[in-house]
Protein backbone atom coordinates (compact mmCIF):
# COMPACT_ATOMS: atom_id res chain seq x y z
CA UNK A 1 0.00 0.00 0.00
CA UNK A 2 1.64 3.12 -0.63
CA UNK A 3 2.11 6.22 1.42
CA UNK A 4 -0.08 8.76 -0.25
CA UNK A 5 1.79 11.68 -2.15
CA UNK A 6 5.07 10.85 -0.17
CA UNK A 7 7.12 11.97 -3.63
CA UNK A 8 5.41 15.17 -3.85
CA UNK A 9 8.80 16.51 -1.71
CA UNK A 10 10.84 17.70 -4.59
CA UNK A 11 7.55 19.28 -7.22
CA UNK A 12 9.40 22.57 -6.53
CA UNK A 13 12.30 21.80 -7.62
CA UNK A 14 11.78 19.64 -10.88
CA UNK A 15 9.30 22.50 -11.95
CA UNK A 16 12.10 25.08 -13.32
CA UNK A 17 14.45 22.40 -14.27
CA UNK A 18 14.87 20.16 -17.14
CA UNK A 19 14.04 16.43 -17.01
CA UNK A 20 16.59 14.07 -15.13
CA UNK A 21 17.61 10.77 -15.71
CA UNK A 22 17.86 7.74 -12.65
CA UNK A 23 21.43 6.69 -13.13
CA UNK A 24 23.09 2.95 -12.22
CA UNK A 25 24.52 4.78 -9.36
CA UNK A 26 21.75 6.44 -7.80
CA UNK A 27 19.60 2.54 -8.28
CA UNK A 28 22.52 1.06 -6.49
CA UNK A 29 22.58 3.76 -3.72
CA UNK A 30 18.70 3.24 -2.80
CA UNK A 31 18.63 -0.50 -3.00
CA UNK A 32 21.24 -0.59 -0.52
CA UNK A 33 19.31 1.60 1.55
CA UNK A 34 16.55 -0.26 1.41
CA UNK A 35 18.28 -3.89 1.73
CA UNK A 36 19.42 -1.85 5.58
CA UNK A 37 15.96 -0.95 6.00
CA UNK A 38 15.18 -4.64 5.45
CA UNK A 39 16.83 -6.55 7.69
CA UNK A 40 15.71 -3.67 10.54
CA UNK A 41 12.23 -4.36 9.48
CA UNK A 42 12.76 -8.31 9.71
CA UNK A 43 14.67 -7.77 13.28
CA UNK A 44 12.11 -5.70 15.42
CA UNK A 45 9.13 -7.63 13.77
CA UNK A 46 10.51 -10.77 15.89
CA UNK A 47 11.65 -8.37 18.96
CA UNK A 48 9.29 -6.99 21.86
CA UNK A 49 9.95 -3.39 20.48
CA UNK A 50 7.05 -4.21 17.36
CA UNK A 51 6.86 -0.57 17.03
CA UNK A 52 9.31 2.27 16.88
CA UNK A 53 7.57 4.33 19.87
CA UNK A 54 8.20 0.95 21.35
CA UNK A 55 11.99 2.18 21.24
CA UNK A 56 11.39 5.21 23.01
CA UNK A 57 12.04 5.63 26.74
CA UNK A 58 9.65 4.27 29.06
CA UNK A 59 8.13 7.79 30.05
CA UNK A 60 8.01 8.93 26.25
CA UNK A 61 6.52 5.53 25.23
CA UNK A 62 3.91 6.34 27.64
CA UNK A 63 3.27 9.52 26.60
CA UNK A 64 3.51 8.26 22.89
CA UNK A 65 0.28 5.44 23.46
CA UNK A 66 -1.69 7.92 25.47
CA UNK A 67 -1.51 10.30 22.38
CA UNK A 68 -2.44 7.92 19.65
CA UNK A 69 -5.29 6.67 21.69
CA UNK A 70 -6.67 10.24 21.87
CA UNK A 71 -6.66 10.76 18.25
CA UNK A 72 -3.33 11.56 17.13
CA UNK A 73 -0.89 10.74 14.87
CA UNK A 74 3.19 9.89 15.76
CA UNK A 75 5.89 10.54 13.17
CA UNK A 76 9.23 9.90 12.92
CA UNK A 77 11.95 11.09 10.03
CA UNK A 78 14.81 8.36 9.73
CA UNK A 79 16.92 9.73 6.76
CA UNK A 80 17.42 13.05 6.67
CA UNK A 81 17.11 13.54 10.48
CA UNK A 82 19.84 16.57 10.65
CA UNK A 83 19.18 18.12 7.73
CA UNK A 84 17.64 17.37 4.06
CA UNK A 85 21.42 16.67 3.06
CA UNK A 86 22.03 13.49 5.38
CA UNK A 87 19.31 11.70 3.14
CA UNK A 88 21.03 12.70 -0.22
CA UNK A 89 22.88 9.73 -2.54
CA UNK A 90 24.39 10.02 -5.60
CA UNK A 91 21.87 11.81 -8.00
CA UNK A 92 18.93 11.35 -5.96
CA UNK A 93 17.31 11.82 -2.62
CA UNK A 94 15.73 9.62 -0.13
CA UNK A 95 12.30 10.05 2.15
CA UNK A 96 11.91 7.65 4.98
CA UNK A 97 9.13 8.79 7.12
CA UNK A 98 7.56 6.31 9.39
CA UNK A 99 4.04 6.99 11.16
CA UNK A 100 1.32 5.48 13.45
CA UNK A 101 -1.88 5.51 14.57
CA UNK A 102 -4.94 3.97 16.89
CA UNK A 103 -7.83 3.06 15.32
CA UNK A 104 -9.81 2.08 18.32
CA UNK A 105 -13.32 -0.73 18.81
CA UNK A 106 -11.84 -2.43 15.71
CA UNK A 107 -10.48 -5.74 15.04
CA UNK A 108 -7.58 -6.78 13.20
CA UNK A 109 -9.03 -8.47 10.25
CA UNK A 110 -11.32 -5.26 9.65
CA UNK A 111 -8.14 -3.16 9.35
CA UNK A 112 -6.76 -5.85 6.82
CA UNK A 113 -10.00 -6.29 4.74
CA UNK A 114 -9.75 -2.28 4.26
CA UNK A 115 -6.00 -2.32 3.55
CA UNK A 116 -6.38 -5.03 0.44
CA UNK A 117 -9.39 -3.44 -0.87
CA UNK A 118 -7.29 -1.58 -3.48
CA UNK A 119 -10.35 -1.29 -5.96
CA UNK A 120 -11.15 1.44 -3.65
CA UNK A 121 -8.30 3.59 -2.83
CA UNK A 122 -9.15 6.27 -5.29
CA UNK A 123 -12.31 6.72 -3.05
CA UNK A 124 -10.58 5.85 0.69
CA UNK A 125 -7.27 8.16 -0.06
CA UNK A 126 -8.96 10.83 -2.59
CA UNK A 127 -7.98 12.81 -4.04
CA UNK A 128 -3.77 11.70 -4.06
CA UNK A 129 -5.08 8.70 -5.48
CA UNK A 130 -6.60 8.98 -8.55
CA UNK A 131 -7.34 5.80 -9.65
CA UNK A 132 -7.00 1.97 -8.13
CA UNK A 133 -7.39 -1.21 -9.60
CA UNK A 134 -6.62 -4.99 -8.68
CA UNK A 135 -5.21 -6.56 -11.99
CA UNK A 136 -3.83 -9.71 -10.08
CA UNK A 137 -4.61 -11.29 -6.33
CA UNK A 138 -3.31 -14.74 -5.67
CA UNK A 139 -3.81 -15.26 -2.16
CA UNK A 140 -2.28 -12.48 -0.07
CA UNK A 141 -0.50 -11.21 -2.93
CA UNK A 142 -1.41 -8.34 -5.02
CA UNK A 143 -0.83 -6.70 -8.29
CA UNK A 144 -2.09 -3.08 -7.92
CA UNK A 145 -2.48 -0.20 -10.51
CA UNK A 146 -2.74 3.09 -8.89
CA UNK A 147 -2.81 6.46 -10.60
CA UNK A 148 -1.59 9.44 -7.97
CA UNK A 149 -2.33 12.83 -8.65
CA UNK A 150 -0.31 15.89 -6.34
CA UNK A 151 -0.49 19.46 -6.98
CA UNK A 152 1.79 22.12 -5.31
CA UNK A 153 2.39 24.82 -7.36
CA UNK A 154 1.95 22.47 -10.46
CA UNK A 155 0.49 19.22 -11.06
CA UNK A 156 1.94 15.91 -11.34
CA UNK A 157 0.46 12.50 -12.24
CA UNK A 158 2.26 9.10 -11.80
CA UNK A 159 0.87 5.60 -12.89
CA UNK A 160 2.36 3.17 -10.64
CA UNK A 161 2.25 -0.56 -10.75
CA UNK A 162 2.66 -2.17 -7.12
CA UNK A 163 3.69 -5.43 -5.94
CA UNK A 164 2.24 -6.22 -2.35
CA UNK A 165 2.39 -9.23 0.09
CA UNK A 166 0.67 -9.64 3.28
CA UNK A 167 1.58 -11.79 6.48
CA UNK A 168 0.15 -12.51 9.22
CA UNK A 169 2.12 -13.01 12.25
CA UNK A 170 -0.10 -14.09 14.78
CA UNK A 171 -3.39 -13.74 15.81
CA UNK A 172 -2.87 -10.45 16.70
CA UNK A 173 -0.11 -9.31 14.44
CA UNK A 174 0.50 -8.75 10.26
CA UNK A 175 2.13 -7.35 8.60
CA UNK A 176 2.65 -6.13 4.66
CA UNK A 177 5.28 -5.50 1.77
CA UNK A 178 4.99 -3.24 -0.95
CA UNK A 179 7.07 -2.54 -3.44
CA UNK A 180 6.29 -0.39 -7.03
CA UNK A 181 7.60 -2.47 -9.96
CA UNK A 182 6.59 0.34 -11.95
CA UNK A 183 6.60 4.49 -11.85
CA UNK A 184 5.78 6.38 -14.96
CA UNK A 185 5.20 10.23 -14.88
CA UNK A 186 2.20 11.36 -17.24
CA UNK A 187 2.45 14.28 -19.38
CA UNK A 188 -1.15 16.22 -20.40
CA UNK A 189 -3.26 13.69 -17.91
CA UNK A 190 -6.76 13.40 -18.64
CA UNK A 191 -6.97 14.97 -22.68
CA UNK A 192 -6.18 13.30 -25.63
CA UNK A 193 -2.85 14.10 -25.56
CA UNK A 194 -2.31 11.90 -22.62
CA UNK A 195 1.33 9.49 -22.40
CA UNK A 196 3.38 8.39 -20.40
CA UNK A 197 7.37 9.57 -20.28
CA UNK A 198 9.91 6.40 -20.58
CA UNK A 199 10.08 5.30 -16.41
CA UNK A 200 13.62 7.13 -14.89
CA UNK A 201 13.73 9.28 -17.91
CA UNK A 202 11.33 12.44 -16.71
CA UNK A 203 11.53 14.82 -14.06
CA UNK A 204 12.00 12.88 -11.04
CA UNK A 205 8.99 13.58 -8.73
CA UNK A 206 9.13 9.81 -7.79
CA UNK A 207 11.52 7.03 -9.04
CA UNK A 208 11.38 4.15 -6.76
CA UNK A 209 9.06 3.65 -3.60
CA UNK A 210 9.11 1.03 -0.85
CA UNK A 211 6.68 0.68 2.16
CA UNK A 212 6.00 -1.72 5.07
CA UNK A 213 3.21 -2.05 7.09
CA UNK A 214 2.59 -3.21 10.22
CA UNK A 215 -0.44 -3.97 12.44
CA UNK A 216 -1.50 -5.20 15.99
CA UNK A 217 -4.56 -5.51 17.71
CA UNK A 218 -4.89 -5.07 21.56
CA UNK A 219 -6.18 -1.75 24.48
CA UNK A 220 -9.35 -2.05 22.23
CA UNK A 221 -8.74 -1.49 18.97
CA UNK A 222 -5.54 -1.79 16.34
CA UNK A 223 -2.48 0.16 16.47
CA UNK A 224 -1.24 0.72 12.52
CA UNK A 225 1.99 1.48 11.49
CA UNK A 226 3.70 2.60 7.60
CA UNK A 227 6.79 3.29 6.52
CA UNK A 228 7.31 4.63 3.17
CA UNK A 229 10.34 5.01 1.78
CA UNK A 230 10.99 6.70 -1.43
CA UNK A 231 13.43 8.48 -4.12
CA UNK A 232 13.37 11.03 -6.26
CA UNK A 233 15.67 13.46 -8.40
CA UNK A 234 18.17 15.53 -5.93
CA UNK A 235 17.88 19.28 -5.50
CA UNK A 236 19.24 21.98 -7.35
CA UNK A 237 21.88 23.71 -5.39
CA UNK A 238 20.65 27.02 -6.74
CA UNK A 239 17.37 26.95 -5.25
CA UNK A 240 18.11 24.52 -2.10
CA UNK A 241 17.03 27.38 0.12
CA UNK A 242 13.80 27.25 -1.20
CA UNK A 243 12.99 24.08 -1.99
CA UNK A 244 14.82 22.27 1.51
CA UNK A 245 10.79 23.12 3.49
CA UNK A 246 9.15 21.19 0.86
CA UNK A 247 11.56 18.40 0.96
CA UNK A 248 10.91 18.13 4.79
CA UNK A 249 7.87 19.45 4.83
CA UNK A 250 5.62 17.20 2.19
CA UNK A 251 6.60 13.62 3.21
CA UNK A 252 5.47 14.57 6.63
CA UNK A 253 2.08 15.89 5.63
CA UNK A 254 1.77 13.16 3.48
CA UNK A 255 2.22 9.94 5.78
CA UNK A 256 -0.33 12.02 8.08
CA UNK A 257 -2.69 12.42 5.43
CA UNK A 258 -2.24 8.60 4.71
CA UNK A 259 -2.76 7.73 8.29
CA UNK A 260 -5.88 9.76 9.20
CA UNK A 261 -7.53 8.65 6.15
CA UNK A 262 -6.85 5.20 7.10
CA UNK A 263 -7.63 5.38 10.20
CA UNK A 264 -10.83 7.38 9.21
CA UNK A 265 -11.56 4.86 6.26
CA UNK A 266 -11.77 1.85 8.56
CA UNK A 267 -14.12 3.17 11.26
CA UNK A 268 -16.42 4.83 8.56
CA UNK A 269 -16.81 0.80 7.07
CA UNK A 270 -17.76 0.05 10.95
CA UNK A 271 -20.39 1.92 10.69
CA UNK A 272 -22.23 0.89 7.38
Amino acid sequence: MLTAAIWGATCLAAAGEPGSSLKPATIRAFESYVSGTETRFGRSLRQRDFFWIDELTPQKRAEAYERLRSGKVELRRISGEEGAEKSAIPGGMIHDWQGIVFIPGVKLDEVLDFLKDYDSRATDYAPDVEQSKIEEHDGEHFRVFMRFRRKKIITVVLNTEQEITYFRDSPMRAHSRSSATRIAEVENAGTPQEKEKPPGEDSGFMWRLETWWRMEERDGGVYVQNEAVSLTRDIPSAVAWMIEPFVTGIPKESLEFTMEATRRGVLGRKRR
